[in-house]
């Protein structure tokens, strides 16, 4: 391979394709690009990002598109380019060493070693000319070379420390995360707003087993305002990846499949312990999203982009005028009535739409929405990632469960099929794919996304306890004492973190599948000490069903999940009985066992 030209034309990755034409000499990760530097005594810059990152696209389009630029860079360094979401593991070393040693991160994440990898210092956007108090990505290019000239011993190898996380006392649980609940806006934190749907599905089931009221109050209040405010997309349903602001007005606008698979999971979750039908709605208009713009022959696309030919939102925002010229007046007033729309807008002039009272109006809505469909549309992520796919299918199986969405679990079963088919290859369960090019390499979030999921099909059908067993033996690959996000032969081995955020920790969700796997095996298993929560809330509902909380029910035949509590496993037995809070109880029948839940739970 010519490394004295940019070879990202040829990558797997529309992320790294979108850097094609920069006259930066830009590499993938690999051993050829690694022992060139060596062989050269080239300093190397790792640039990380990913498709929907706005500042990614900026620096792109300035600092590493600038020909002054490109030739100090192709003349002093080996410059590879990283996708994130393709590579997680490259991505949490180099952002554990920046935060540990900086303080904070960000993308794109661009971080300059030594040729033999020793880490010397991390940037994130920086412009092509000094602005703001910022030096520029040139100067500091020049910066980086003359210190490892003076000082080329000067560097230490970074071995990131193994996770060492606390433990906490259950009636600890509650406080915490109450305390940090804003309670004028909803949601976590003073400042940008993200969906924190791990504590949702936490507080929800700690509802479920205490019945303490302020559970279920932020639960509702959580859901309501995500689905009522900016963060939600009302016209084609789906959510935006976070809030600017503290009130949920601003959305950044890109769309992540992770989030609309955790969402479906929570709103169906809502949807149960609640019955509101707004919720139902929710979940059908997220659905309605996933088949019309992230789906594509069975699967699903990765993301899509906040901006719209480099305008952050174009896509989705309104004036009063472009509302008035497509609805008639009976619509616009009734429109204007539910939605907050004002003449000078919330959003750069225009308005975003955000939800002032607790109705639908879906013929009026879907009439905006094929005017909006027609206006050019975000880029599109088309990558197929394992583990959001599988999450997407357990959110599926979760509305079908919870919220009665008959093909929730037909559409779960095809898609863990669909990915065993592609992305299990000789033996080796491939991380994601794009336009039928796999990417081959294995991680920890992956497998256990996929053996979760097997053990939610098998509790619902009884047919996948073959693929259970496989799926959950995997995980052991990944664990000798700690958890192992990665052991690719490429790249060092990178330990597992285990905080849920955004989306379930690997950690967590290999936790719960080995779990979920012992108890519909009906084999022993050991209580586990509570993490600290907001932080670590999906990890808490594992040790929730580790500890007792959720009720074992065996029985013979399925039982409908609408009469059983939300903390409930089904177990297929000859006998009947439920194991719940340290005791089991033998019932003659199932009926008299649904009879004893239901009195219990008034």
């Amino acid at each position: 391979m010519d490394l004295n030209r940019n070879n990202l034309d040829r990558a797997a990755s529309l992320y790294l394709r979108q850097h094609a034409d920069n006259p930066v000499h830009w590499q993938e990760w690999s051993d050829e690009a690694l022992q060139f530097a060596k062989e050269n005594d080239l300093l190397i810059l790792v640039s990380v990002g990913y498709s929907t990152c706005h500042w990614c696209h900026v620096m792109a389009g300035e600092a590493f598109s600038d020909e002054t630029v490109a030739d100090y860079l192709n003349d002093n360094f080996v410059a590879i380019k990283i996708d994130r979401e393709q590579r997680p593991d490259i991505d949490q070393y180099m952002m554990g060493w920046t935060v540990r040693r900086q303080g904070q991160g960000g993308w794109p994440l661009n971080v300059f070693l030594t040729p033999d990898l020793k880490p010397i210092l991390a940037v994130t956007y920086l412009p092509t000319t000094p602005s703001r108090g910022m030096p520029s990505f040139l100067d500091v290019l020049r910066d980086v070379k003359r210190y490892y000239d003076e000082h080329p011993d000067g560097f230490d190898e970074y071995k990131p420390p193994a996770p060492e996380t606390p433990s906490v006392n259950e009636e600890q649980l509650l406080k915490i995360i109450h305390a940090n609940y804003d309670g004028v806006y909803g949601g976590y934190g003073i400042g940008k707003k993200f969906p924190h749907y791990n504590t949702i599905l936490f507080l929800a089931h700690w509802y479920d087993y205490s019945g303490t009221a302020i559970a279920g109050d932020l639960v509702a209040h959580h859901l309501d305002t995500m689905a009522f405010r900016g963060l939600h997309d009302h016209l084609q349903g789906g959510f935006f990846r976070y809030c600017v602001d503290r009130a949920w007005t601003v959305p950044h606008f890109e769309k992540m499949l992770y989030d609309q698979a955790m969402m479906l999971w929570a709103y169906s979750v809502g949807y149960k312990v609640f019955e509101k039908p707004e919720y139902r709605m929710v979940i059908e208009k997220l659905i309605r999203c996933l088949r019309e713009t992230f789906e594509e022959d069975g699967l699903f696309y990765s993301a899509h982009d906040a901006d719209t030919d480099h305008v952050e939102g174009a896509t989705y925002v309104w004036t009063r005028e472009e509302l008035r010229d497509v609805l008639n007046p009976a619509e616009f007033e009734e429109f204007t009535d539910v939605y907050d729309i004002r003449e000078k807008g919330n959003f750069e002039g225009k308005n975003h739409l955000i939800r002032t009272k607790d109705r639908f109006l879906l013929e009026i809505e879907d009439k905006l929405l094929d005017v909006r469909n027609k206006r050019p549309q975000p880029f599109t992520d088309r990558k197929i990632v394992t583990s959001w796919n599988a999450l997407t299918a357990m959110g599926m199986l979760m509305a079908y469960r919870y919220a009665g969405i008959e093909e929730g679990l037909t559409r779960a079963a095809e898609t863990f099929d669909m990915l065993r088919e592609r992305h299990l290859i000789d033996g080796r369960l491939c991380h994601s794919s794009l336009d039928g090019e796999v990417q081959r390499d294995e991680f920890l979030e992956d497998y256990a996304a996929m053996a979760l999921l097997s053990t939610f099909l098998q509790e619902e059908t009884g047919n996948y306890g073959d693929e259970m067993r496989e799926h959950v033996e995997n995980l052991d690959n990944f664990r000798d004492g700690e958890w192992w996000e990665a052991k690719n032969e490429d790249f060092v081995p990178v330990a597992a973190e285990d905080y849920d955020q955004p989306y379930p920790s690997s950690v967590s969700v290999a936790e719960y599948s080995i779990l979920r796997r012992d108890i519909l095996l009906d084999r022993e298993y050991k209580p586990l000490t509570y993490k600290p929560p907001i932080s670590h809330d999906f990890a808490n509902i594992v040790r929730m069903a580790a500890n007792g909380r959720f009720h074992l029910l065996h029985s013979p035949e399925l039982l409908k999940w609408e009469n059983l509590p939300l903390n409930s496993v089904q177990i297929r037995s000859q006998n009947v009985q439920d194991c719940y809070d340290a005791s089991c109880r033998d019932y003659d029948t199932v009926g008299d066992m649904l009879e004893s839940i239901r009195s219990d739970g008034e």
